[in-house]
């Protein structure tokens, strides 16, 4: 989904999370896409550029709650723009708000499956998915599915990859140095098996612009966009830390020894000294790789 991010702090899902509860996670969804709005902005406005004129149709697959679709709207502001998203519940949070922004009359919602229930969607001159297709077992398959609907010249966009979110200092002067990277490897191990478990899942080499070239799209480009919060961050940014952090011990909080666990717990303590609420060196830094070819 568009306002998704990988595994470990920063991905949002459950312990159960082949099939994940998104519509109890839409707060959080919500709130970490705009978290990352400066980074989507960048984004948008590069794709604007590659985009060039004409664009009158705009699909978003896996929407989540239409941050990065109010954002494409407003990028372009000639075009339609459809959120389409396998959850309704978060397409009501995009409806919502496209309403507050004074965008309800150009952002439509569209429910479906990706990539099986996608024929209904019609042609589009951008199609925009992010951390979407790592959840479809057949990574290829759905990436050609989506190059199916782009119009002649338009052009497709991927935000798949990247840099994991860092966020912690490499000694937090609580538990053992390094946490962060041991959350890393954690989730990784956990990403493998959410992988293995899809169905009809091909396990081969992520390699994205492979996939655009074989799906007949031509004039490939990958870019790079940066999300740095320096410390101390806002009460906001702190609050998705916190969850996210959360969602981490109860995912794959029994990969960790007890010492980790229980930095983790002080960690999500609204009321500890050394918790992310109220340690003054929590920052937030990421990238995201968005990956195009055209039509």
């Amino acid at each position: 989904m568009s306002d998704h991010h990988r595994p470990g702090p920063g991905h949002h899902h459950r312990h159960d999370s082949v099939h994940p509860d998104w519509e109890m996670l839409g707060p959080d969804l919500e709130r970490g896409a705009e978290l990352y709005s400066p980074l989507y902005e960048q984004a948008a406005s590069w794709l604007r550029e590659a985009a060039g004129g004409g664009v009158r149709r705009v699909l978003d697959i896996g929407s989540g709650p239409g941050v990065v679709s109010c954002l494409l709207a407003r990028a372009f502001p000639d075009a339609e723009v459809v959120a389409v998203d396998a959850t309704g519940a978060l397409l009501e949070r995009a409806r919502d708000r496209a309403a507050r922004l004074g965008l309800a009359d150009r952002i439509q919602t569209h429910l479906a499956e990706v990539p099986d229930g996608l024929d209904a969607l019609g042609g589009a001159d951008l199609i925009w998915s992010s951390k979407a297709l790592h959840h479809v077992g057949d990574q290829r398959a759905a990436v050609a599915a989506l190059a199916g609907h782009l119009r002649p010249g338009g052009l497709l966009a991927l935000a798949e990859g990247g840099l994991t979110p860092r966020f912690l200092p490499r000694d937090l002067g609580i538990g053992r140095p390094g946490l962060q990277s041991r959350l890393d490897a954690a989730g990784e191990e956990w990403f493998s098996q959410m992988r293995a478990a899809l169905p009809d899942t091909v396990d081969e080499t992520e390699d994205w612009p492979a996939f655009l070239a074989d799906a007949g799209l031509r004039a490939p480009g990958t870019r790079s966009f940066l999300l740095d919060l320096p410390a101390p961050l806002s009460a906001d940014a702190r609050a998705h830390l916190v969850a996210t952090l959360t969602r981490a011990r109860d995912m794959y909080g029994d990969r960790l020894d007890e010492d980790d666990r229980t930095a983790l717990a002080r960690l999500t303590d609204p009321e500890d000294a050394a918790g992310i609420t109220r340690r003054p060196d929590a920052f937030f830094l990421s990238a995201q790789t968005v990956h195009t070819a055209r039509a």
